[in-house]
């Protein structure tokens, strides 16, 4: 059974995709895989990156990625 996400506004939606492309390109894999990280593997999706849209795109692109990492590797989807 799948979730219903939240509906996302436009500057919401490329901010995801900007989080997504960001690790990816850090960690050396596909956005396919690290999107199944931030969504099926952690909540980090839906409980974090858009919640916090907000404050979180107001951040340089180092910062959000050691960020998300970070959180990756406290929930248990990154080592």
């Amino acid at each position: 059974m799948s979730k219903k996400r939240a509906e996302m506004s436009a500057e919401q939606s490329l901010f995801s995709v900007f989080c997504v492309e960001a690790l990816a390109e850090e960690l050396k894999t596909t956005g396919d895989k690290v999107y199944q990280m931030l969504t099926e593997d952690s909540d980090i999706f839906d409980s974090y990156i858009l919640p916090f849209y907000d404050i979180l795109h107001t951040q340089g692109k180092e910062w959000i990625v050691a960020d998300l990492l970070e959180l990756m590797k406290k929930r248990g989807v990154f080592q």
